[in-house]
């Protein structure tokens, strides 16, 4: 028999049960629809997150106190007081380590800070001018800390948009006074907000002060030398493709101030590490949301394996009818296949338009929170839906096919 009018065969067997077959499809268009949309929403967060994370800049190196072992942390990682500011102001050395653009270190405290009537528990950080260019905090109001405000210690802080919002609501609180351990500082701008994420919400929620005023005013860390301890030293390259350079560099002056001839008593990591594990991270997430969707797609599967199995059953005669007229096996076999294939790839096609639509839709509404949720639709995952559709059509219809080739002429004439 020709494969067109085999074809044809087919899609008119389809049209003659439409709500048969639509329900059918309906199990083939949720499970690809699913499939894209649930995929898109990973990929949306996994793109979110890793931006994020970027615009703090991916030529960044974090020194803290402490070191690492290969079996896990040791040495008090980054609560250890073997880091002080003079270590931070050692790294600019351009001759020991002349890839190094920028040092901002960090004293953190946390406090309780005071406006009128209204308190909030965060951090207090303690930094240097430098702090705005090397961890990207540009503002929204006012201006940042000065070397002015570090050299006379001046009671001056710089909030992060969620604490000036927590304590000010959408007031511009510049100029108005708040209170931090009991010491008044005035408030002189508010951070650019990062984006309150899971991970890089702290960074709206903070307080930014002079390091000598963190220093002199509200925690007073010395080392047992009496110099100033610092918690974390951000340090910013010239280059980013040198970063690993540049670790040798500042491990190199770290080791020759300390007089280090055994193990480090510092650790230092870079902003690319961080984003690669975090890349490593949500990959696994959003392969588990694509097997989560890919089951109602396996679901849609045996939906059309079950209705080709009573369609053969019910067209048991009109086989025995079409084999006594000349048909042959492979006929018979690819009429049913056809069938299938239409069902999975039809199924398929209308999956694709809604999962693009429903992508389109859920990109910037809030779903399990108040943030929006963004979503990231991608060729490939849609085109790889409608292959499996295609596929799961192909291996559920083939065993219904082989059944309905199989059939003998004479026992399925006799067939009631």
């Amino acid at each position: 028999m020709n494969p067109l009018i085999t074809c044809k065969v087919a899609l008119a067997s389809l049209g003659a049960n439409k709500l048969r077959a639509g329900l059918t499809l309906l199990g083939i268009v949720i499970g690809v629809a699913a499939v894209i949309s649930l995929m898109a929403i990973g990929r949306g967060v996994q793109e979110s997150i890793t931006s994020r994370i970027e615009s703090l800049g991916t030529n960044l190196v974090f020194v803290r106190p402490g070191s690492t072992t290969q079996r896990g942390v040791s040495g008090g990682l980054g609560s250890a007081t073997t880091l002080t500011l003079d270590d931070a102001y050692a790294l600019k050395d351009p001759v020991y380590a002349p890839l190094v653009k920028e040092v901002a270190p960090e004293l953190t405290t946390t406090s309780r800070v005071v406006a009128g009537r209204v308190n909030t528990s965060t951090r207090v950080v303690g930094v240097t001018p430098e702090y705005q260019s090397v961890r990207n905090f540009p503002v929204t109001s006012g201006r940042f800390i000065a070397q002015g405000d570090v050299d006379q210690i001046s009671q001056v802080a710089v909030l992060g948009s969620q604490t000036s919002q927590t304590l000010f609501g959408f007031q511009d609180p510049v100029g108005q006074v708040v209170r931090i351990n009991n010491r008044q500082f005035t408030v002189i701008g508010v951070l650019e907000s990062k984006g309150a994420t899971a991970s890089l919400g702290f960074l709206d929620d903070q307080v930014l002060v002079p390091i000598t005023t963190s220093y002199y005013r509200l925690s007073s860390q010395r080392t047992s030398q009496g110099d100033i301890n610092v918690q974390t030293i951000n340090v910013s390259m010239n280059d980013a493709e040198s970063v690993d350079e540049s670790v040798q560099q500042i491990a190199t002056v770290l080791r020759l101030r300390h007089r280090i001839t055994g193990e480090d008593d510092f650790s230092i990591t870079n902003q690319q590490e961080a984003i690669d594990t975090l890349r490593e991270t949500t990959n696994t997430f959003v392969v588990f949301l694509g097997t989560v969707a890919g089951i109602s797609l396996l679901v849609g599967g045996i939906g059309i394996m079950n209705i080709m199995l009573v369609t053969v059953t019910e067209r048991t005669r009109e086989i025995g009818i079409r084999k006594a007229m000349g048909a042959r096996r492979r006929d018979i076999l690819l009429q049913f296949v056809l069938e299938a294939t239409f069902l999975s790839l039809g199924g398929g096609g209308v999956g694709v338009v809604l999962g693009i639509v429903l992508t389109r839709l859920l990109n910037g509404k809030a779903l399990l929170s108040d943030q929006p949720t963004q979503t990231a639709f991608s060729g490939d995952i849609a085109l790889l839906a409608l292959a499996v559709s295609a596929a799961i059509g192909l291996f559920f219809g083939i065993y219904t096919a082989l059944r309905a080739a199989r059939l003998h002429p004479i026992e399925a004439l006799r067939h009631e």
